[in-house]
């Protein structure tokens, strides 16, 4: 897991599906924020908002100019099959499905299909609580959510 976490981290520009107008609340705009915050090239993807935290937001990831090396999914799950069709559509090979307390974006579907098509896709955790992005709450929840299984083990 932390060498797949390691991997998907490695990478600069990286999209947050579900990012909200509306952020309180919500795990896909607390992603966001802390990846751009450390540096990286993040893309808001909402089909519903034209602007989210201050930047402008694609309705899809072929939207988006110049495309993406890596997305972290933090919409329901039962959105989540579509968006890894598009991520092996685009031919982007980092997935990361957001997952805190219960289901999180995580999808079995999403998760087999991404891997049947070539893709390293993490079921679980969050991008926050591993290397240059992690703080002390998210490592201690990274601990916890191991022993629940919402955090893989491997990937």
């Amino acid at each position: 897991m932390k060498e797949a976490a390691t991997e998907f981290l490695a990478h600069h520009r990286i999209a947050v599906t579900g990012v909200s107008h509306a952020p309180k609340g919500h795990g896909a705009n607390m992603v966001y924020q802390r990846l751009r915050e450390r540096g990286y090239d993040v893309v808001a993807i909402n089909p519903n908002a034209d602007r989210v935290e201050g930047d402008v937001c694609y309705p899809d990831l072929r939207s988006v100019p110049g495309g993406v090396e890596a997305v972290v999914i933090g919409t329901r799950p039962s959105t989540a099959e579509e968006t890894m069709h598009e991520c092996v559509d685009l031919g982007i090979k980092q997935v990361w499905m957001h997952r805190g307390p219960g289901a999180g974006s995580v999808s079995d579907a999403a998760t087999t299909y991404g891997r049947e098509h070539g893709v390293t896709v993490i079921p679980g955790g969050c991008p926050c609580m591993f290397g240059p992005t992690a703080d002390g709450g998210h490592k201690a929840m990274r601990w916890m959510f191991s022993l629940t299984g919402n955090v893989p083990r491997k990937v």
